[in-house]
Parts: structure tokens; C-alpha cells; sequence
């Protein structure tokens, strides 16, 4: 517990008051962000945002790093294996983001890596992350991850391994990938507006954090086996270290909307939004609830969800548009709402969709206890 408080308060103080020191840099430097001539065109409010620093994802990810090594090494511990997989994917996303946006700032368009090359990037830090999460097992036998596809916890008939040896890791790695691509994307195209992907985020990672907790608490390893009950401790391996790191990644978030809220000071970028989805697929694949994610950053899903269903009505319909524009939240902005109620609107169905997906992994434990 110490170790979770220090990480989270060190993580906080670190985006809360360096962010001013970055952001005279980033300006040093010429970290200007760059609007699409369309986008400023049908949202003219657009084009005031054109120059703001960016990059500002870099912040929170130091912020992260920072705070939960103080943690772990003040608390007397070392970092686990799976904080240290959740760190590659933080870092890894970050870096295909740092690239995509480095490339926009430095030719001052809106064209930075294509498509596929930030999948192949994806793909570049998923799959050594699926390869060691499934090996370095504890005293136990408990890998960070699992051949299984999950919801609360594994759900036995549908392991992957099933098809066999060769078969079950191909299966494997191409679903952990898909979460991963998906998620980061789906967070990516969420940071349309100050603050909305950053404090989605916060709620996203925090309800993550509140759920590895309870599976430190309710643990099949060890001394916790005493305070769980029959049928309900979950086969998590180092639940309460995951718990540590989603502490001092969410408080570092806290401490850069500081800064990011409307009207923003900094943008997170790419490097930002794509950590950030990093974070929460690591988060979903090590906690074992893969398939709760949907309910848990159904944020981030309405805004992929949006466009997909945009691109495929205007395809079926050789020229209409289901939105007036996509994502959604830019729907909305042509509907004539301010961004601060966007914003804030959109905040509160994350909040309710992440309390619930908590709920629902809470009464899931009681079912199996009662």
C-alpha cells in the first residue's frame, strides 16, 4: 500500500508542476501542433489550436516511470515482470506515437506514419510482449498472461491452445494484437478535444487499478489464499504491483489534464493517446479481463465504433454520411454543442460505463462466494 500511495503521489506532483518546464522546450524545440486544413475548415474553432506544444504524452509517461520505481524501490520491493510488460507497451506505443508526430511537426503537415506502419509498429511491441507474458512463471506456476480468452478471469473453454502448440500461439498473439491495435487506435482517435481522452483515461486506468487490488486482496498465491474464498481468488500473477503502476499512471494523467483541460495548454499527441492504449491493453491482458475492456473504455470504443459504422454507411450508400463527422464527439461539435460539454458530458458516460464494469467484475465474485 505504501508503495501504490508514494508512486501515485510522486507520479502527480511530477506532470502537475514540471508540465510548465516541458512545455517551454517543446516551444524550444518547435513542438507546435498542426491541424488538418479540413478539420479547421468544418470546425473553425480548430484552427485557434494551430501552434499549441504537443507531444505532451512524453510528460506523463516520465511522470509514470518516475513515480513507480520511487514506489516499488521505497516500499522495499523490485519490479515484477508484468509491470515491467506493461512499461514496454507503454513505451512501445509511445514510440510509434513519438515518430507519427515527430514527422507531422517537423515537415508541419498532418502526415506522419501511414496506417499500416503504425500497425507493423503495434505489431513490433505486441508480439514480444505475448511471448513473455506467457513464459517466467512465479513460485506458482502463474504467468503474467494466459492462452485463454477472458472476461472476469480465464474462461476454460475458450483456451486458444486448444488447436495445439503451433495453433494456439498463432491464435494467441493474433488476439493480443488485435486488442492492442484496436485499443490504441480507438484512444487515438478519441483526442479530438482538450481533455476528453486524458480524462477518460484517468477513469479507464484508475477503475483498472481498483480491479487488480481486489485481485491482490482475493490472490490464489500465497497469504491472500486465507482471505479469499472458496472458488473466488483469482490467478493473477503480481496483481498488486499492476495495481501500483495503473496508480502512477492515472495520477500522472491527473496531474498533465491539469494542463490539458479545456482551454489546453499542451496536447498529449499521438505518443500520448497511443500510450495510453497501451496501458489499458496491457492492463486488460494481465488482469485476465479482456473482453470486459468493452464495457470498461466504452468511451473509446463509441469513437472507432463511430467511424467504422461512417465509412461502412457511406460505402453502402455510394455518398451519405450516417454522422455529420467522425469520430462522434466531432458529430456533436457539428450539432452546434461546445466542446467543454462534449467533454464533460462524455467524461460522465465513461465514468458510469467504468463504475459498472467494476460492479459487474465485483458481483461475478460474490456469485462464486455466496
Amino acid at each position: 500500500m505504501r508503495s501504490l500511495i508514494m508512486a501515485a503521489a510522486i507520479s502527480l506532483a511530477f506532470t502537475l508542476f514540471l508540465t510548465p518546464v516541458f512545455l517551454r522546450l517543446f516551444r524550444k524545440w518547435g513542438w507546435g501542433q498542426v491541424i488538418r486544413t479540413p478539420e479547421a475548415i468544418e470546425n473553425p474553432s480548430h484552427e485557434a489550436k494551430r501552434g499549441t506544444p504537443t507531444m505532451g504524452g512524453v510528460i506523463f509517461i516520465l511522470g509514470t516511470l518516475v513515480g513507480y520505481f520511487t514506489g516499488v524501490f521505497v516500499g522495499g520491493g523490485v519490479p515484477s515482470v508484468s509491470a515491467l510488460l506493461l512499461i514496454w507497451v507503454m513505451i512501445g506505443f509511445g514510440a510509434v506515437g513519438f515518430i507519427d508526430d515527430y514527422m507531422k511537426v517537423r515537415s508541419q503537415r498532418s502526415l506522419g506514419l501511414s496506417g499500416w506502419r503504425k500497425i507493423i509498429g503495434q505489431l513490433l511491441v505486441m508480439v514480444p510482449f505475448g511471448i513473455v507474458a506467457l513464459n517466467f512463471p512465479n513460485r506458482s506456476g502463474q504467468t503474467p498472461a494466459s492462452g485463454a480468452v477472458s472476461l472476469f478471469r480465464d474462461i476454460p473453454w475458450l483456451n486458444l491452445f486448444v488447436f495445439g502448440l503451433i495453433g494456439g500461439w498463432i491464435l494467441y498473439l493474433v488476439w493480443i494484437s488485435v486488442i492492442g491495435v484496436a485499443t490504441s487506435n480507438s484512444v487515438n482517435l478519441t483526442d479530438g478535444l482538450d481533455g476528453l481522452a486524458a480524462g477518460a483515461g484517468i477513469l479507464v486506468v484508475t477503475s483498472y487499478g481498483l480491479i487488480a487490488f481486489r485481485q491482490f486482496q482475493q490472490s490464489c498465491v500465497g497469504e491472500s489464499i486465507e482471505k479469499a474464498a472458496i472458488g473466488g481468488c483469482y490467478e493473477v500473477r503480481d496483481p498488486l504491483d499492476l495495481a501500483v503502476i495503473a496508480a502512477a499512471f492515472a495520477a500522472s494523467l491527473i496531474g498533465f489534464l491539469w494542463w490539458n483541460a479545456p482551454k489546453a495548454k499542451v496536447f498529449m499527441g499521438d505518443v500520448g493517446s497511443m500510450s495510453i492504449g497501451g496501458v489499458i491493453t496491457a492492463l486488460a491482458i494481465l488482469t485476465r479481463t479482456e473482453l470486459l475492456l468493452f464495457v470498461i473504455a466504452g468511451v473509446f470504443v463509441l469513437s472507432s465504433g463511430s467511424v467504422i459504422l461512417q465509412r461502412a454507411y457511406f460505402k453502402i450508400t455510394r455518398g451519405k454520411r450516417l454522422f455529420l463527422m467522425s469520430p462522434f464527439h466531432h458529430h456533436l461539435e457539428m450539432r452546434g454543442w461546445s466542446e467543454v460539454t462534449i467533454v464533460v458530458r462524455l467524461w460522465i458516460i465513461a465514468g458510469l460505463l467504468a463504475v459498472s464494469a467494476v460492479g459487474l467484475f465485483y458481483v461475478e465474485w460474490l456469485t462464486r462466494v455466496s
